[in-house]
């Protein structure tokens, strides 16, 4: 079974909207486009969690497939990260368009979610989202997500669209992996372990010994 890979940048406030440019995604009339850099330093490598998507497929929403149609097949074939993308399939979800121009990707059809299920179940290619704020909020309240890759830079924002926002699936995830760049930025590899657990800290747990107790205790014979 395949697995479904996000990865996106984020801002200290968890904003993901516009972090490669000004003219990336005005949408709300978010001022900040191209926040992200400023940042770069030889301990952020991006590649190594997959976001050069090396040996994966792309699966995209709308907006993200239109910027990186844009941009991509227009770079040389030198850059690795252009070539590994321009070569790659490439599966968008959609409800507008009708036409895609950059080679090697179709769209999704029919319901996001039942499509996706479909191609996890195939054999091939892991799946990588980039991007793609609403396609990982509708997969991610479908526990379709299998990973999360995070690049948390230490930049307060304030508004944008969020990778998590009000409404979202409330949900547990572990951290596998962490590391942070000279420049601050947090890299993280997350997995989703299940339902969110609550307690109290007015509920203390009992002791190891006192659990040995009372096994004791239920196990004798009166």
């Amino acid at each position: 079974m395949r697995r479904i890979i996000a990865s996106t940048f984020l801002s200290l406030d968890g904003v993901m909207q516009a972090p490669g440019g000004p003219e990336e995604d005005r949408t709300e009339s978010f001022e900040f486009g191209g926040w992200m850099f400023g940042f770069g330093d030889d301990g952020l490598d991006i590649s190594e969690s997959g976001f050069d998507a090396k040996d994966r497929e792309l699966l995209l929403g709308r907006k993200t497939y239109e910027i990186f149609e844009a941009y991509w097949p227009f770079q040389g074939e030198e850059n690795p990260v252009a070539k590994t993308f321009n070569a790659t399939k490439k599966y968008v979800a959609s409800r507008t368009l009708q036409n895609l121009h950059w080679n090697n990707s179709s769209l999704l059809q029919g319901d996001v979610v039942s499509a996706l299920k479909t191609l996890k179940s195939q054999t091939g290619p892991d799946l990588q989202i980039i991007g793609s704020g609403d396609l990982i909020q509708t997969l991610h309240a479908a526990t379709l997500i299998d990973e999360y890759n995070l690049w948390t830079f230490p930049i307060v924002l304030g508004k944008g669209k969020r990778l998590f926002c009000e409404g979202s699936k409330p949900s547990t995830l572990k951290v596998t992996r962490s590391r942070v760049s000279n420049t601050g930025v947090v890299s993280t590899t997350l997995e989703p372990v299940g339902d969110v657990r609550t307690s109290s800290f007015g509920e203390d747990k009992p002791s190891t010994k006192e659990l040995v107790r009372r096994e004791k205790i239920q196990n004798r014979s009166w």
